[in-house]
């Protein structure tokens, strides 16, 4: 029998829907947009701060190993303080003699970095004092300052440096509210909330990359250096002028 079925069309329309409604626009007062605001820069931050201490853990075998080969180098200490404006400016002669003795510096920050740090000094057996190792702890105030604890340092007899310095220091020169140490073992010693940029110095620039401070060349040595080229010139130059008169 014929089909008489209808026939389709090939594509068939499909049915127009209705436009979805718009969500409609509900104004966030300022205040709230500011919060708003405000928790996704918190939880940016600390996501941030969440990857330094990170990298901060993965670095530790790292500082551990530098550790090591940093003893086998004799003088690497004092060498590296003395090369640095900010730590040689609290340099005497008896501190530079006593840090001789000075093998490697650590710095800890504490499990929470945001609450502080630590650097311990570690020494060889020496004539001036007896501890191995000095520390001096960095912890963050409410304030932002950061008081310090230190390691009393347990002098040979005789062998007080901080005495020493305490005795040739010229009081009047010292107004400030926040005094500077003047030497690096009274430094050590030294509780005042100001005095402590040094450790901020030894923690953010030194400790991170001391061979920096380490391989500055001697300035007396190019001084020396200069003057012999210079008479190399001018002896160079004597010749040329006695071989013209010829």
């Amino acid at each position: 029998p014929p089909d008489i079925s209808p026939s389709l069309p090939s594509q068939m329309k499909k049915p127009k829907l209705p436009p979805a409604p718009k969500p409609e626009k509900k104004d966030v007062p300022k205040g709230e947009k500011e919060q708003q605001d405000a928790i996704e820069h918190i939880d940016e931050a600390s996501e941030e701060i969440l990857k330094v201490e990170q990298k901060y853990n993965l670095c530790q075998p790292f500082f551990q190993k530098r550790s090591e080969l940093i003893v086998k180098i004799p003088h690497f200490g004092i060498t590296t303080f003395v090369n640095h404006p900010q730590v040689s400016a609290l340099l005497g002669e008896e501190d530079e003699e006593a840090l001789h003795y000075l093998t490697r510096v650590e710095v800890t920050e504490f499990e929470d970095i945001k609450s502080g740090y630590r650097i311990d000094f570690y020494f060889d057996e020496n004539p001036y004092f007896e501890n191995k190792v000095c520390s001096k702890e960095f912890h963050l105030s409410e304030s932002g300052d950061p008081p310090s604890k230190f390691t009393e340092i347990k002098w040979k007899s005789g062998k007080d440096l901080m005495k020493h310095s305490s005795q040739t220091q010229n009081k009047a020169s010292r107004k400030r509210q926040h005094e500077e140490p003047e030497s690096f073992f009274t430094w050590t010693d030294h509780s005042d909330a100001g005095a402590d940029e040094l450790g901020e110095v030894i923690k953010d620039d030194i400790w991170p990359n001391p061979l920096q401070y380490y391989l500055v060349p001697d300035i007396d040595d190019e001084e020396g250096e200069g003057e012999e080229e210079d008479d190399d010139d001018e002896g160079e130059e004597g010749e040329e002028d006695e071989g013209e008169d010829d």
